[in-house]
This record gives C-alpha cells, structure tokens and sequence, in this order.
C-alpha cells in the first residue's frame, strides 16, 4: 500500500458542464518575477519576506486568468507574511470572476509561508478531495469531480518532487486513487518529460495521453528548455494541441488546452 493519503473530502451538489472547456495549469513560484538563473539567488529574499510589486503582478495574472474555465495552480501561497497574507488562491479567483475555488495547503511555515496548490473553475465540482502524496512532506493533489455522478469528468491538479523515484510513487499513488474514473484530466507540475511520463506504466494503464508538439517547453520561462509542466487525458476527451503561453511572472510558463466534453460527463 502507497502511504499517500486522503486528508479532507468535500460534497456538494451536482452542476452541469458545457461542452467544452479551457484548461489551464500554471507554476505560479509565488509571483516571483524570475528571468535568469541568477534571479533564484538575487530575488530568493522574495520567497520570506513581502514585495509590493507581487501585488501588482497578481493583478495581471488575475486579468489573464480570465480566458480560462478551469485553472490548476501550483507554488502559490496561502497567506502569510511574504504575501502580506493575502491568499493567493483566494485573491485570484476574486479578481478573475471564478465562482469556485479550492486552496490546499502542503507545507505550513506558519506566518513564514503557506505553500499551496490551487484549483479555479467557473463551476462548482460535486466533489473535491485533497491528497496528500507519498514521500517527504510537502506535495500534494486536488481531486476535483465536475457533472454526471455517475460518469464525471475528473480533474487532478499535482505539483509532484524532484525525484525520478519520489515522483514515479506519487503517480502510482494518484493513477490508484483515479483509476475507477473513464473521463480523466491530470496536470500540474511533474518535474519529469512527457517522454519520461509515457513509459510510466500507471499511466500507460490509464491510457492517459497528451495532444502536444515534440518540441514543446515551459521550463526555464525565460528561454524554455524542458517540459516540465503538463495536462493528460484519457482519450475519451477530445483536446486540441498544448499551448504554451507566454510567462507570467514566473520560472515556468503555464500551459492550456481546449477540451471537448463527452454528453455523458456533461449531465
């Protein structure tokens, strides 16, 4: 048995989806407005302590945030002293007009720092669990079920380590949880290749696919190297190639997706 596990579970009434939604996943590195390598050591002051420009750039985030139907976020904060305790989460999905959201709390700090992932959606899920995975503390995963009970479609939004061997447990332990569910989307920040996912054989199971160009990179956002960041999906939904936007204040650049939605997952 993988020694991830399930910390809170939430229920809510059902609400319909459209036919088709755009997704987005964003490494947001807490509106650290990093543009060389440089920056992780001459702005690392800004992961402690307060700058009133992150409170600008969140305005701009939020501004284009608002372009998309579901959101995952991860290295956002969940209010402490280096955001003048402002959520992130929260303050996003005010300023950007999203009817729900959902912070998770992976690695409390206290009044030092929340580290977080975050979910947005422009309509409610009927259910949403939060997983804490496997390994050292302070990776997590939102499960979030939208639509039909019977046939939802299934959203997780992962941040997962820096270890080969860490990540391939937490993606065993996710694909567990997921794997009763036909209509799956998983994204977030893996830290691993499409090419190093694809021979996972949880994954492979799940037949858990991205519609992407070979060359495609979000990762470092100022001169993009590596694919670090992805959405999946069974291909039961049908989705349009990967686009990577441009940075938003960030070491990684975010990535979106349209998906088409099946009637079944829709009612």
């Amino acid at each position: 048995m993988l020694k991830g596990r399930l910390r809170h579970l939430s229920q809510t009434a059902a609400c319909p989806l459209p036919e088709s939604l755009h997704l987005l996943s964003f490494n947001m590195q807490v509106g650290i407005h990093t543009q060389a390598y440089h920056h992780y050591l001459t702005r690392a002051w800004q992961h402690l302590l307060p700058s009133q420009e992150r409170q600008h750039r969140l305005q701009l985030i939020a501004h284009q945030l608002k372009a998309f139907d579901i959101i995952g976020l991860q290295e956002v904060d969940g209010g402490s002293l280096r955001t003048l305790f402002v959520n992130q989460v929260t303050h996003l999905a005010e300023k950007a007009d999203f009817f729900w959201h959902y912070q998770q709390t992976n690695r409390n700090l206290g009044r030092w720092a929340q580290h977080s992932n975050g979910v947005l959606a422009r309509w409610q899920p009927w259910q949403v669990q939060d997983h804490q995975l496997p390994g050292l503390p302070g990776r997590g995963a939102v499960v979030a079920f939208f639509g039909n009970k019977k046939q939802p479609l299934v959203i997780v939004n992962a941040h997962l380590a820096l270890s080969p061997s860490a990540q391939s447990k937490q993606i065993d332990y996710l694909c567990r949880v997921i794997a009763p569910y036909p209509h799956l989307v998983l994204m977030g920040d893996f830290n691993a290749s499409y090419a190093q996912l694809a021979r996972h054989p949880s994954l492979q199971a799940l037949g858990l696919i991205s519609t992407q160009d070979p060359g495609i990179s979000t990762y470092p956002s100022w001169r993009p190297q590596r694919h670090l960041d992805h959405i999946l999906h069974t291909p039961t939904l049908k989705a349009q190639s990967l686009q990577v936007g441009h940075p938003l204040f960030s070491d990684h650049c975010p990535i979106s997706t349209q998906l088409q939605i099946p009637a079944i997952c829709r009612n």
